[in-house]
């Protein structure tokens, strides 16, 4: 008799990563607020030291009228999306700067043999709610932003907007995951994969125009972070598109951020599969 192996639907194993993840994620939340006075200092404090990132942005424009062609309000704009949409993807996302500490110390293994996918382990391991207080001061700025910049709005240009945070949130999580599969290739290369994410994410406060073509190109093409605001911004504040991309640019952020997720999926599989035991 031949055996019949049955494999569960992909949409099956999604449902399951996402109960999962949810419940490590919601076991982390209760551990953290049960000193509530400690987390609302925590989230405070972390509000606080993302505040000074604008803050350097402000103290530049005290000096300079414009920054690259760019005003304050509309560097403010850039600030606001990328800070929101990397605020989003650090916190469902940002322990997994952290895997290669568990492969070090072996401890990656045991989560391989637990009934529930590695990915929603890793991604809601040590969920750290504090992290509310980049999203809080990011959403601010953004707000202010659109509230002073000077332009012609249309029902586009306002629906973009939360598109291209949520879409940003994407392709900075598919960043986490990629990095986090490196990291598995490599051993732990954690500064490597902290290069792309908070690096892209400092890279993209500040407008294309103070940038070299070649690494405009390398953000726009290989690693697609411009999408996640300088695309959708010079739409919104009808400025020229970074390397002369077409108008319809301003609107691809979700299918980029869709085909930049199932990439780092296929990555994230292909790392799982040629990871090796700090014990073989």
């Amino acid at each position: 008799m031949r055996r019949v192996v049955v494999r569960r639907a992909e949409p099956a194993r999604l449902g399951e990563g996402l109960r999962a993840y949810r419940l490590i994620a919601g076991m982390w939340i209760r551990s953290t607020t049960a000193y509530r006075t400690s987390f609302a200092l925590t989230v405070v404090g972390n509000l606080l030291i993302t505040v000074l990132d604008f803050v350097g942005i402000l103290l530049m424009f005290s000096q300079v009228d414009t920054l690259g062609g760019w005003t304050l309000p509309e560097v403010a704009l850039l600030y606001g999306l990328v800070a929101t949409a990397f605020g989003l993807a650090d916190l469902l996302l940002g322990s997994m700067d952290a895997l290669g500490a568990r492969i070090r110390d072996g401890s990656f293994d045991s989560l391989l043999v637990r009934p529930v996918p590695v990915l929603a382990q890793v991604g809601a391991d040590r969920f750290a709610l504090r992290r509310l207080g980049r999203i809080t001061q990011g959403t601010l700025v953004l707000c202010w932003a659109l509230l002073t910049v000077e332009v012609s709005w249309t029902v586009a240009k306002v629906l973009l907007v939360p598109v291209a945070v949520v879409s940003g949130a994407v392709i900075f999580g598919a960043v986490f995951v990629g990095g986090a599969a490196f990291q598995i290739v490599a051993q732990d290369a954690a500064e490597v994969q902290n290069a792309f994410t908070y690096g892209g994410s400092t890279l993209l406060q500040y407008p294309p125009t103070v940038f070299g073509t070649e690494l405009v190109r390398g953000v726009t093409y290989m690693l697609p972070l411009a999408f996640v605001n300088w695309v959708p911004a010079a739409y919104v504040l009808g400025r020229p598109y970074p390397l002369g991309l077409p108008e319809w640019a301003a609107f691809a952020p979700p299918l980029v951020a869709a085909g930049f997720a199932v990439a780092a999926g296929l990555v994230w599989r292909a790392g799982l599969r040629a990871y090796r035991s700090t014990g073989s």
